[in-house]
């Protein structure tokens, strides 16, 4: 009854601003996944009767075009605000921290979203809300929320996720369905704990918008890489967790719409590529006993591509100094660097404007994690993403399902911007400032 009065209230407000068609909306996000593993799953030998249903039952894109990087943090930020990362504000899956004093700190934070989010425009409608686990959702304006954050892993982030989550929440949870998954943990045990919480949310609470975001895939890709038996068998049983939530979806919400996203695709990766090293010889970072001391130019590690930020942006002669250099390690062949943008061309792309270049690695080369790597070096994971978007197996999933969705129905390539946009019209809510376009008829 609660529900149907936020729904109803919601409805009052928006009709002015939206066609009325408001239904209620679980959005699920599977880290890694590839638009062909579910489009072509007989084809790879994958059984996935869950997600292939979404293909006969709803509408699916054959693949959505990411953002620059195409990393999970700035993904999962436009998956729900409809924006490319220079306006949302999310540029890395890290913080950009050059003297390392923020000991690894990921972008947890909503509060550093510049434009509105899902969550946001369901709570201005009077819509109740829930997440589990999605990235960038600390204090988020979320009715019932368990965050995704860790600091070490030890003992203490149960506390922190705990203090961090809806007042009473988690032990609430925790009484019925024991320990929560420590925010750390990506493998696959973590994302069945994370579904049965999912689950309890959508029966006890039945929020009109829900989150739920599940990491494994993306954990056995980059250790094992993607198309091995290992992956294979993580993504079969992320296909049993996905049709649990739809079952308690349809229970709580006959008329409902479930849609299942995806962050970027996976490439196999070979070879580490120590960006830093230069950037040290060349005397745009300085070391003092092997910690930065000071900086002038620093590589942001995005995976399969790296930021280059300035400290001094304005500085002609730092900025001449870096041109050469990224000129140089461009034409050697170790480096393994498809292409550098200026500045204008990765804002223009939708990249961050707080990087002055931005390097695109080739297939099978990432940006090494610490700056004593030897080059050449093997890679330190086996599969990467964080490449270019425009690259066919960076492409991401989007699948659509329930009341007013049209059954079989190509959506062809699309956008990720046109995601957010798209579900909030299925739950009639207003997301002026989406870049993207609402893809089902109204």
């Amino acid at each position: 009854m609660r529900l149907q009065r936020c729904f109803a209230a919601g409805l009052l407000g928006l009709a002015f601003l939206a066609p009325v068609h408001a239904v209620p909306v679980l959005l699920i996000s599977i880290d890694g996944l590839r638009p062909a593993d579910v489009l072509q799953a007989g084809q790879r030998g994958l059984q996935l009767p869950n997600l292939r249903r979404f293909m006969t039952e709803g509408s699916y894109a054959t693949d959505v075009r990411g953002v620059l990087p195409t990393l999970t943090y700035p993904s999962h930020t436009t998956l729900l605000t409809g924006v490319s990362p220079d306006q949302h504000g999310i540029a890395g899956n890290l913080t950009f921290d050059p003297t390392n004093k923020n000991q690894q700190g990921w972008a947890w934070y909503a509060s550093d979203i510049r434009v509105p989010t899902l969550w946001d425009a369901a709570h201005k409608a009077g819509l109740s809300t829930a997440n589990v686990h999605w990235p960038v959702s600390v204090g988020a304006q979320v009715d019932w929320n368990l965050p995704q954050i860790w600091r070490t892993g030890l003992a203490d982030d149960r506390k922190l996720l705990a203090a961090l989550a809806t007042p009473g929440l988690l032990p609430a949870l925790e009484k019925e369905l024991g320990p929560y998954a420590d925010g750390i943990d990506e493998t696959l045990a973590g994302d069945e704990n994370r579904t049965r919480f999912a689950v309890k949310l959508l029966e006890e609470r039945q929020p009109a918008f829900m989150t739920a975001y599940l990491a494994s895939l993306d954990h056995e890709q980059h250790h094992s890489g993607p198309d091995t038996p290992e992956s294979k068998r993580t993504l079969e049983r992320i296909d049993a967790l996905v049709g649990e939530m739809v079952s308690a979806a349809r229970r709580v919400h006959p008329d409902g719409v479930v849609a299942v996203v995806s962050d970027h695709g996976f490439a196999p990766v070979q070879q580490d590529v120590n960006l830093y090293a230069p950037f040290i010889q060349a005397g745009l970072v300085t070391l003092k006993d092997g910690a930065v001391a000071d900086w002038q130019a620093m590589p942001w590690n995005d995976g399969g591509s790296a930021a280059i930020v300035l400290k001094e942006p304005g500085n002609q002669e730092t900025l001449a100094k870096v041109q050469g250099l990224l000129a140089q390690l461009q034409g050697n062949p170790a480096y393994g660097i498809e292409r550098v943008l200026d500045h204008a061309q990765l804002v223009e792309r939708g990249g961050t404007a707080q990087a002055s270049w931005f390097v695109l690695f080739k297939a099978g080369y990432e940006m090494a994690i610490k700056p004593d790597v030897p080059l050449p070096a093997p890679s330190h994971y086996r599969g990467m993403h964080g490449y270019d978007p425009a690259w066919p197996m960076m492409r991401s999933t989007f699948l659509i399902e329930g009341k007013g969705v049209p059954a079989g129905k190509n959506l062809g390539a699309i956008d990720m911007r046109d995601i957010a946009p798209t579900l909030a019209r299925e739950l009639g809510v207003a997301l002026p400032a989406a870049q993207g376009k609402a893809l089902l008829s109204p």
